[in-house]
């Protein structure tokens, strides 16, 4: 498989494959534009530029090395990436931490007290509480140990196991081994990186807790590229501007112009080219898919908390895609065009969970809408889809 949606094919047949690789591209068009949109931000403001000079400089980056390099240039460029952002990271805590008085015990209780270390939220008492003011408190709240664990465990699957912009890197290698072992690595890695930057976001309140001249933006989103341009020395700006840019630059462009040609054009538009032909075909959709990304990054640019929407965007379509997947691993029911039409309506479904939720019209978390698709999509498919016949 070129890309992970030709196992649909393989599985339920065609229209499944095809259904998967679009909500795929809306998914990864949504979410990596906002993602382009956090970095480039970022970068106006160490820059003091305009954000649109900085999305068409990023995007047209990303689209010239990915169009020459392939995928290829992409691995090695998120193995730069990973390695500027962890050394970056720590360096940055290490700074904060010295500009406070007291070092990192103060850095603890200030932040501390304000319940900034606070990472496992249990929901809330049972005996504090009657039993309706209980359930709708666990069921509106999004972070509850229980329902992020749930979320988490279902997340990781259909990101490791769904999206073709991860899973292009291990259909590339050369064995299943290699394969299991970047998976484990990236899983590190990704952890990593996150608890660096979750204690890099303490010491920041601890700091300017305990610098109250300091200005402090009023949008969450420009805390730290304010503090990076204004308190800390050229040389490590230097170095958080570099993981800055190269986040700017691990666009999706890559996964979204294999999954284009392997899944849509190929079957559908040109069956007989040959495989010169379809390489002109990526280089072409990779600038197309480049300026869509850049047109998205500007759309999400006047947005305020723009990096949870990765995370929401990610929740209406996963579950649909995740579903069919789980389907086809672990059941025998042939289903396909039942398939198009539950992971299209789940998908619509949960977007409209989703705007209620967050116009607090229906008050549920928004991590739920993840597991809601995916048992909405594969109980749809197993109860319409042709069950295998059994012989006595």
């Amino acid at each position: 498989c070129t890309s992970i949606y030709e196992y649909l094919k393989y599985r339920f047949g065609p229209e499944t494959q095809y259904a998967g690789s679009v909500l795929f591209f809306i998914t990864r068009l949504l979410a990596s534009g906002v993602r382009l949109m956090a970095a480039c931000l970022a970068v106006s403001i160490l820059l003091g530029w305009h954000i649109i000079p900085a999305v068409l400089l990023f995007s047209g980056i990303s689209i010239v090395y990915i169009a020459l390099g392939g995928i290829q240039a992409i691995v090695w460029t998120n193995v730069i990436q990973a390695l500027t952002f962890i050394i970056g990271g720590a360096i940055s805590i290490y700074y904060i931490v010295s500009l406070v008085d007291g070092g990192l015990p103060m850095v603890l209780e200030v932040a501390g007290s304000a319940g900034k270390l606070q990472v496992i939220n249990w929901g809330p008492n049972w005996a504090a509480n009657n039993a309706i003011d209980y359930w709708k408190q666990f069921f509106s709240s999004p972070n509850i140990v229980w329902i992020a664990v749930l979320n988490g465990f279902f997340g990781s699957m259909a990101a490791y196991g769904t999206d073709q912009e991860l899973m292009q890197r291990m259909l590339t290698v050369e064995t299943r081994a290699k394969s299991q072992k970047t998976m484990i690595l990236t899983t590190l890695g990704s952890f990593v990186v996150l608890m660096i930057y979750l204690s890099i976001g303490a010491c920041l309140y601890a700091y300017y807790q305990t610098h109250a001249q300091a200005i402090v933006p009023k949008n969450l989103d420009e805390i730290f590229p304010h503090f990076i341009s204004n308190v800390m020395p050229a040389v490590m700006r230097g170095l958080l501007l570099s993981a800055i840019v190269m986040a700017s630059i691990d666009s999706p462009l890559g996964s979204l112009t294999s999954s284009f040609v392997t899944d849509i054009y190929r079957p559908l538009i040109n069956k007989d080219a040959d495989e010169k032909h379809y390489l002109w075909v990526s280089r072409l959709s990779v600038i197309g898919f480049g300026v869509i990304l850049a047109l998205i990054a500007y759309f999400f640019s006047h947005f305020n908390k723009i990096l949870w929407l990765a995370f929401k965007i990610g929740g209406v379509t996963y579950g649909s895609l995740l579903g069919v997947f789980l389907l086809g691993l672990l059941t025998k029911v042939k289903a396909n065009r039942v398939n198009v039409l539950s992971m299209s309506l789940t998908a619509l479904v949960m977007l409209a969970i989703l705007i209620l939720s967050e116009t607090k019209i229906f008050p549920i978390g928004w991590t739920w809408v993840l597991l809601i698709g995916t048992m909405t999509t594969f109980t749809v498919g197993w109860i319409f889809g042709e069950k295998p016949q059994t012989t006595a």
